[in-house]
C-alpha cells in the first residue's frame, strides 16, 4: 500500500510540475503587444486571403489579419479585420493592395501612402476607422487583359470582315495594279536614256552660250565706257540737245509775235469779205452810217 501511495504521489507531481513549466511558458512567451485594430473596406474580389496572414508597410511586417466577413449594410462589400502595430504610420491617404508571395499564391494585406493626406488616422476597439482597398496589380492585369481581349476580338472581326471573297478579290486587283505599274516605272529609265544621252551636248551648248554671254557684256561694258568718254558720243548728244532748245527758244520769242500779226489781219480780212457780202453796194456807195447812240455826237431824243 506505501508504494502505491508513494507512486500516486509521484506522478501527482510530476503533473503539477509540467502544467507548472507549461503555464509559465505560455505566460513568458505570450504577445504583449497593444494592438491596432482597423478594417479594410473592399468589393474587389481578395483571392488567397485568409485570417492569420500578414499585414506589410511597403514591404515590413506590421500585423496581422484578424478576421474576414461580409459588411451587413452594404451588400457585397467584404470588411478585413486586421490589428497593426501602435507606431505603424497610417494616414488618413494610407491605402491598401493585396500582395503576393512569389509563386506560391498565398495573399497579404499591402499598406502603402500616396502622401496626399498626411494626417495621423486614430482608431481603436470602440470606433474602428476604414481603410480603403485599391486594386491590385494582379487586378489591374485582370482588367487590362480584359480589355485586350475585347479589342483582339474586334480586330479579328474587322479582318474576318475585310477577307470576304469580294474584298479578296479587290485586293488582289490592287495588288495587280501595282504589279504593272513597278512594271512601268521599271521602263521609265529606258525611256530616259536616249535624253540623258544628248545631256552632254546640251551641257556643251549651254556652256559655249554663256561664253558668248560673257563676251557680249564685255563688248556691252567697253561700248559704255566709250559713250561715257570726256567728248564721246553721250556729251556731243547733249549739246545737240541744248543747241535745239536755243532755236525752238529763238523760234518762241521771233516766230510767235509774227504769227499773232498774220492772225489778226486774217481776223480783218474775214470781217470784210463778210461785209462785202450782205452789202455788194457798199462798194460803190461807201458803208451806211450808222445812227449815233445816247452820249454820242448827233444823238437826238425822239419828241
Amino acid at each position: 500500500m506505501e508504494n502505491k501511495s508513494h507512486a500516486l504521489i509521484a506522478g501527482a507531481f510530476t503533473l503539477l510540475l509540467v502544467a507548472a513549466v507549461v503555464l509559465g511558458a505560455m505566460y513568458f512567451n505570450r504577445d504583449r503587444t497593444q494592438w491596432v485594430p482597423y478594417q479594410i473596406a473592399t468589393k474587389l474580389s481578395i483571392p488567397g486571403l485568409s485570417p492569420q496572414a500578414a499585414v506589410r508597410y511597403r514591404g515590413l511586417d506590421v500585423g496581422k489579419v484578424d478576421e474576414i466577413s461580409f459588411d451587413p449594410q452594404v451588400v457585397g462589400q467584404i470588411l478585413v479585420h486586421i490589428s497593426v502595430k501602435p507606431d505603424t504610420p497610417i494616414t488618413q491617404s494610407t491605402f491598401a493592395t493585396l500582395g503576393y508571395q512569389g509563386v506560391t499564391g498565398i495573399a497579404y494585406v499591402q499598406l502603402d501612402d500616396d502622401g496626399s493626406k498626411p494626417v495621423r488616422l486614430a482608431s481603436s476597439p470602440e470606433h474602428i476607422a476604414r481603410i480603403a482597398m485599391r486594386p491590385s496589380l494582379f487586378d489591374e492585369l485582370q482588367n487590362r487583359g480584359l480589355a485586350i481581349l475585347k479589342q483582339t476580338e474586334e480586330v479579328t472581326r474587322r479582318v474576318n470582315d475585310l477577307l470576304t471573297p469580294e474584298n479578296e478579290q479587290a485586293i488582289l486587283g490592287a495588288f495587280n495594279k501595282v504589279s504593272e505599274a513597278a512594271t512601268q516605272v521599271a521602263t521609265i529609265p529606258r525611256a530616259l536614256q536616249p535624253t540623258l544621252d544628248k545631256l552632254p551636248a546640251v551641257t556643251a551648248q549651254a556652256q559655249q552660250t554663256l561664253r558668248s554671254l560673257d563676251r557680249l557684256s564685255a563688248s556691252t561694258t567697253a561700248l559704255t565706257d566709250k559713250l561715257q568718254q570726256p567728248n564721246g558720243a553721250i556729251d556731243k548728244l547733249a549739246n545737240s540737245a541744248e543747241e535745239l532748245g536755243a532755236v525752238a527758244n529763238r523760234f518762241g520769242v521771233e516766230t510767235l509775235p509774227l504769227a499773232t500779226d498774220v492772225r489778226s489781219s486774217l481776223r480783218a480780212l474775214n470781217r470784210t469779205l463778210d461785209n462785202l457780202n450782205e452789202r455788194p453796194q457798199s462798194v460803190l456807195f461807201g458803208s451806211p452810217t450808222t445812227t449815233p447812240g445816247p452820249g454820242e455826237p448827233g444823238f437826238a431824243t425822239a419828241r
